[in-house]
């Protein structure tokens, strides 16, 4: 459907400002996608976009709908995934497992079947299903050496499921595949490894300030009874005036 320009304009800066702000500030993004959708409900990318920013903000019946519209108007199955991951998020999940039966699974691409096995392991663990949540992530992607853009989520969630099922060390095997798959620090396969080996991380900073205060001064001392009592004073204004200083500046 084609828009007048000035309309379209609006539009596509709407729709530029959801996709800047959607990891970074999801709420954010779903008022301009708001705004997108009573500008041009009839278009099928601004349907999306409303969708994924509904999605990102777990209004997930709202998602739904909104992917439903897009497809109608596409006929595309690209949102097939995550329409069956809004099913889980509904707390649907054995409608989430008819949807990986479907036929439209069938004509995703490599990666929207990836998505789609993601989806349907994570409605196995939903319903308690654990062992079968393992083996529905067991595939020839997974098997595979060669590294794909979806290649370091397939293997975290395999690895979280190993470790759901008590099976530690396959899933620390898996975690380090992860990490080593995951250029981008797309998952926290690092932290995950980190917690299995019984590694603490110390905030050095917060100690850092804590061995460098300066140790109270002894009491009832000649020194300090011979001290003007205005010093005292103008050195705890002093201390107030620095913390103001280096306080947080809210925008």
């Amino acid at each position: 459907m084609s828009l007048p320009k000035t309309l379209a304009e609006d539009v596509a800066r709407n729709l530029v400002m959801v996709a800047r702000l959607l990891d970074e500030d999801p709420e954010q993004a779903y008022e301009y996608s708001r705004i997108a959708l009573r500008l041009a409900s009839r278009v099928a990318a601004v349907r999306e976009a409303a969708g994924f920013a509904a999605y990102a903000t777990q209004k997930y019946a709202e998602a739904l709908a909104e992917f439903r519209a897009s497809r109608r108007m596409t006929g595309s199955v690209e949102l097939w995934p995550v329409m069956a991951d809004c099913e889980r998020g509904l707390g649907r999940p054995e409608r989430a497992m008819a949807m990986a039966g479907e036929p439209e699974v069938q004509k995703l691409d490599k990666a929207g079947q990836v998505e789609m096995r993601l989806v349907a392991a994570g409605a196995r663990r939903d319903m308690g299903q654990i062992d079968a949540a393992i083996v529905t992530l067991q595939s020839s992607e997974l098997a595979s050496s060669a590294v794909h853009p979806w290649t370091p989520r397939l293997r975290y969630a395999y690895a979280d499921a190993l470790l759901a099922a008590g099976r530690e060390d396959e899933a620390r095997e898996w975690f380090g595949k992860a990490l080593e798959a995951d250029k981008d620090g797309s998952t926290d396969a690092s932290d995950r490894l980190a917690e299995l080996d019984g590694v603490e991380f110390v905030d050095a900073l917060g100690d850092d300030d804590e061995d460098s205060a300066p140790a109270p001064a002894p009491a009832d001392t000649a020194d300090d009874a011979e001290a003007p009592v205005v010093a005292a004073t103008d050195d705890e204004d002093a201390d107030g005036d620095d913390e103001d200083e280096e306080g947080p500046v809210k925008a």
